[in-house]
């Protein structure tokens, strides 16, 4: 069943890699359909790939091939919850150690351009702490981090 609302992410020309990693990366993720162009457009020529349906941990989204128009910004990012230090680490360098950067507080960017949060539960429990004192310990740790050290957070947390 094709679900009503899809998040539609424009490539350049990868696409299809794009969906690949996120398939292999990503736990209920996977790579569906695949559209060839009918016809040469602006940015691609028939035969192309043109459009990727894939799945990022049980979000739908199509890839675009659209060229070199448009290109990704933090405006739009994907937030991926972690359950501990392990599977943030792993998240985090899948994305870095591929072409990625690193960037502040949990975000990374892919070698697509497309940002992501790798967000610790930790990191969200503590920010929402009822103690304003302790959330604003965890808040001022994460602003010095990139990735997201739970061990630092809960340590900050806890004053």
């Amino acid at each position: 069943m094709t679900p009503k609302n899809t998040i539609c992410i424009w490539y350049d020309r990868d696409a299809l890699s794009a969906a690949q990693f996120y398939a292999a990366t990503f736990p209920n993720s996977s790579v569906g359909a695949i559209a060839f162009a009918p016809g040469d457009y602006p940015d691609g020529k028939e035969g192309d790939v043109l459009t990727v349906e894939f799945t990022v941990a049980g979000i739908p989204c199509l890839g675009l091939n659209g060229g070199s128009a448009f290109t990704h910004t933090e405006a739009f990012s994907f937030q991926i919850s972690t359950d501990d230090q392990e599977e943030t680490d792993r998240l985090w360098n899948a994305i870095v150690n591929n072409g990625g950067e690193e960037s502040q507080c949990g975000w990374c960017r892919d070698k697509w351009g497309l940002s992501w949060q790798i967000t610790p539960k930790a990191l969200a429990e503590a920010l929402a702490d009822p103690d304003p004192v302790a959330s604003k310990r965890a808040f001022n740790a994460m602003m010095e981090m990139g990735k997201i050290d739970i061990a630092a957070i809960e340590a900050a947390r806890r004053g």
